[in-house]
């Protein structure tokens, strides 16, 4: 067995404190820090009082299947009972609202008395920190289920998306919950990959300035979120889940990385939840060089890192690092993991076991000990007086949560191409068709409860109103026929017959086609879900090809949480409509973009593939990664990251100035005067790229480093001003150091990474620069109101 020490950990003993007042605690005493506080219970504690407080319990956890983390079934089967494990006290309590439907009421309840019942067992009193899942809202039954993140990153509305988190947040604190476990802020790197539709986008500044936002707003509720999965996860070989990651220091450091330092500097993230990712064959679980050297030392996160769902058992059983449990115990403190989740296993007996046999230094049990109990004396459960009653009562599913759901669907709704056909007209005869025209579960993720939990208790029905395409198109138009056509993944095309005669009695057929969201291969989309190539699901394309032989025009509608190839249909379809599980709203939203009632602004966060095997690739692509005369294989997408049309669009007047010098640590500013000059708001988003035409490593040929979603009333005309910080242009070196390299670049102002309408050049003037993790990653963006000059007709 090999011995664990660490040098550093001795800074983590326990400080000389001030005396505490007479019958007064160290730990309750707040005249002393909370680092004081945390040090006068690390050296109260025995070892198995402090393995305590370093695991979570998941109570209720199936071991019969239907899992929702990775080989549940196998891991659940040995696990101790409530009253075993809180004799000496206990660290987490896991998803109390989000492993079987439970009214919000009588679950805080139960949550109350399970935690009463904690802190009378220890003898310190200390009760467990709850976290629950809250990727598309909190997953609990009778929650609002909001669109999933790769419809925020469509939305390119950071500001809407921490209104969410906000709401989200509250309900969590109003039920006794501490933790969330969001967002992910993995960059997807392959759309054949399940937990796509969990990713912001294929853009790490879009990833990280949404996730950042994502953050600040649970994080001002008072609730701890957790980043994940850090780091490298979305690069698994062949987009399968869990596979080994082959991505070189450069790729980890400009694409996987730049999400989480924005997160946890803009957002201010209390914690972070290792990758079941082994990148170039070390797992996140035991990596010292990633949970300690660079998340701590360089990046300075002084929170909490979390265990993903069984990663540290995982060491021994699935990735053999260790050869034991208590290896895996050794391996994971010593490289930086704090708390086991989702329940006690190796940081139990194991741990304890490692301790005493000489496997492992105390010292590092202490080191992660005193992270945590600076954690629970922040949320304030280290009081004498400590009450687990929920302060007060936030309703989880209410018309303040549906409107907040409803508005992030419509922006998150993207006009792909549209022939005029869309807005479809008021005197239209429409076909409703497709196996998702009438399933609710076509607008939820796999981490929205009904999908995640809910599938396995039918019995409790949805525990929200989730209507679907076909009862809000037929509320707005005059809708003479339906029928489903096929299923998402069953073979067979029996159904075709009648979906084609109902086509034919229409004037247009709006057909809703995509994925149905489930876990470890039970959906066609989700975690553990991932796809062999980008073709449809099933039959799905198939039916779509006998409806455009119609002859009647085709809307497509897209419910998925990836991209599908289109390149065989898309010239043929009269429209295309892209969402990505757009919540229990989602209909509605789709209805209003469908008749008109709504202007369509949504970008897309990934692209769209022309083939289903042509090579998965994202926009970030250099030269040789791009089409050229080397290949037969295009990778060009059909429609690009960042594409998105309107029915009615705004004017740009780009400023375009003769070629600046800009300073290497100084800031340049690039502005866009928009004007709407139509009878209605419209809605649309300010994209900059840079554009960096030799360097001394291969780069993309352009990155987003800047973004503005506006939105103008009919006459409205505003400019977008735009300053970036040279800091912004930084990559990794020849030699591996993160620079700012002198020399000609370009701004690339534009609607999509496609679409430029302005190119802007600058040159970067000044010695070459090293930045390093305090470097700016944020432009700063105003918007003013400006008056136009009728008679140029730009800007006044």
């Amino acid at each position: 067995m090999t011995t664990h020490t660490d040098a550093a950990t001795a800074e983590t003993a326990p400080a000389e404190t001030a005396p505490a007042e007479a019958g007064l605690q160290p730990w309750h005493d707040h005249r002393l820090t909370r680092s004081e506080r945390a040090a006068a219970l690390v050296a109260a504690m025995t070892l198995e009082e402090k393995a305590g407080q370093l695991v979570g319990l998941w109570v209720g956890a199936d071991a019969s299947g239907g899992d929702v983390a990775p080989h549940q079934s196998d891991m659940s089967r040995d696990a101790p009972s409530f009253a075993d494990v809180i004799v000496d006290g206990l660290g987490q309590l896991t998803r109390p609202f989000g492993t079987r439907p439970v009214q919000p009421d009588l679950g805080a309840q139960s949550l109350a008395r399970a935690q009463r019942q904690i802190t009378a067992a220890n003898r310190f009193g200390i009760p467990a920190q709850v976290h629950e899942e809250c990727l598309a809202g909190l997953a609990a039954w009778g929650a609002t289920a909001y669109p999933v993140p790769l419809s925020w990153g469509a939305s390119f509305d950071p500001e809407l998306v921490r209104e969410m988190s906000e709401r989200i947040g509250r309900s969590m604190r109003s039920v006794g919950v501490h933790q969330g476990l969001a967002p992910v802020l993995d960059v997807v790197r392959d759309y054949r990959w399940g937990r796509v539709e969990e990713s912001i986008g294929e853009d790490p500044y879009l990833v990280g300035t949404i996730g950042a936002s994502y953050v600040k707003g649970l994080e001002d509720t008072g609730i701890v979120a957790t980043l994940k999965h850090f780091a490298g996860y979305s690069g698994s070989r062949a987009g399968r889940n869990h596979a080994p990651v082959s991505a070189g220091p450069r790729e980890m450091a400009e694409i996987f990385l730049p999400p989480f330092e924005t997160a946890l500097r803009h957002g201010g993230a209390r914690s972070v939840m290792n990758s079941y990712a082994e990148v170039d064959g070390v797992p996140a679980a035991g990596d010292r060089r990633l949970l300690t050297d660079l998340l701590r030392d360089t990046l300075g996160f002084e929170g909490v890192v979390v265990a993903d769902y069984f990663a540290i058992a995982f060491l021994r059983t699935l990735q053999r690092v260790a050869e034991t449990d208590g290896d895996a115990a050794a391996r994971a403190l010593w490289a930086g993991i704090d708390v086991e989740l989702p329940s006690v296993a190796v940081y139990g007996a194991p741990l304890i076991d490692a301790v005493r046999s000489g496997g492992l230094d105390e010292a590092l049990v202490d080191r992660a000990l005193q992270r945590v109990l600076e954690q629970k004396i922040e949320l304030g459960l280290v009081e004498a007086d400590y009450d687990p009653t929920p302060a007060h009562e936030a309703p989880f599913d209410d018309a303040d949560a549906r409107d907040i759901a409803l508005r992030l669907a419509r922006e998150a709704v993207v006009l792909v191409d549209n022939d005029g056909t869309l807005p479809l007209a008021a005197d239209v005869r429409v076909a409703v068709v497709g196996p998702l025209a009438d399933d609710p579960m076509a607008m939820l993720g796999c981490y929205s409860f009904p999908a995640h939990v809910g599938v396995h208790h039918p019995e409790s029905g949805l525990g929200i109103d989730i209507p679907t395409v076909l009862a809000e198109l037929g509320a707005r138009r005059d809708v003479v026929r339906h029928a489903a056509g096929c299923d998402v993944t069953a073979p067979g095309q029996g159904g075709f017959a009648a979906a084609q005669d109902a086509a034919r009695d229409a004037d247009v057929v709006v057909v809703a086609l995509g994925d149905r969201a489930g876990l470890f291969g039970r959906g066609t989309s989700g975690e553990g879900c991932d796809a062999a190539d980008l073709r449809l699901p099933g039959e799905q394309q198939a039916l779509l090809e006998a409806l455009l032989d119609t002859g009647t025009p085709v809307v497509l509608v897209l419910l998925t949480g990836r991209p599908y190839a289109l390149g065989a249909v898309a010239a043929r379809c009269a429209a295309i409509v892209q969402t990505f599980f757009p919540g229990q709203q989602g209909a509605q939203a789709l209805a209003e973009v469908l008749t008109g009632e709504v202007n369509p602004s949504g970008h897309l966060p990934v692209g769209i593939p022309r083939d289903p095997g042509g090579q998965p690739s994202t926009y970030l692509a250099p030269p040789l990664g791009r089409a050229n005369g080397a290949s037969n294989i295009d990778p060009t997408p059909l429609y690009p990251f960042g594409h998105g049309l309107s029915y009615e669009a705004l004017t740009w007047h780009p400023t375009v100035t003769e070629e600046e010098d800009w300073e290497s640590d100084g800031i340049t500013a690039v502005a866009v005067v928009l004007a709407n000059e139509t009878a209605r708001r419209v809605d649309d988003v300010v994209q900059v790229y840079l554009h960096d035409p030799f360097a001394q490593v291969t780069r993309p040929e352009q990155r987003l480093v800047a973004y503005r979603r506006v939105s103008l009333e009919a006459g409205e005309t505003v400019e977008v001003l735009f300053r970036l910080h040279g800091d912004l242009t930084s990559f990794i070196g020849i030699d591996g150091d993160r620079i700012v390299e002198p020399g000609a670049v370009e701004l690339r102002v534009a609607r999509s990474s496609a679409d430029v309408h302005a190119a802007v050049r600058r040159r970067i003037v000044g010695a070459e620069r090293r930045v390093g993790a305090d470097r700016a990653l944020v432009a700063d963006v105003d918007v003013r109101s400006v008056e136009m000059d009728g008679a140029e007709g730009g800007p006044a």
